[in-house]
């Protein structure tokens, strides 16, 4: 699978290990910063993974910052990103099975290394259900995310 992450400052450390254990999984991870500790706003960051689902360069996404919530905020502002934060593989699963979630978003000062991992692990291998409920509510959100809905 081809995979976009991305962090700021507080994310950084994190994603350096989330990225490289993506990779030990035989994953093509596109690292698309930061690149060390020194201060970067969110949402300098969130729009680099978003753009990379966009154009279909990537399947999936994984974003980190200090919370989760700014990246998220962030990220979801951009059409067909579904970007969700998770502290709990339940969720990392069934956001992905459920509501075809293609952006991971995790908090560094919330969720330590080894949930962060299998987090990941979860999310990179769920699939979503194509179950009919399912598609009707993501063509719920898509007239949202149009303006047909508003």
């Amino acid at each position: 699978m081809r995979i976009a992450i991305g962090s700021d400052h507080a994310g950084f450390e994190l994603k350096e290990i989330l990225r490289d254990y993506l990779r030990e999984l035989g994953h093509e991870v596109t690292d698309l910063g930061t690149d060390g500790r020194d201060p970067i706003d969110y949402p300098d960051i969130a729009p680099e993974v978003a753009r990379e689902l966009m154009t279909g360069r990537v399947t999936r996404g994984v974003l980190i910052c200090g919370s989760g919530v700014g990246v998220s905020v962030a990220a979801n502002k951009f059409p067909g990103v579904r970007a969700g934060l998770c502290h709990d593989a339940y969720s990392a699963r069934q956001g992905v099975e459920h509501d075809d979630m293609n952006v991971l978003v995790l908090g560094a000062r919330v969720v330590g290394t080894g949930v962060a991992r299998d987090l990941a692990g979860t999310y990179i291998s769920a699939k979503f259900t194509n179950e009919a409920r399912h598609v009707q509510r993501l063509r719920k959100v898509r007239a949202i995310e149009t303006g047909e809905n508003r």
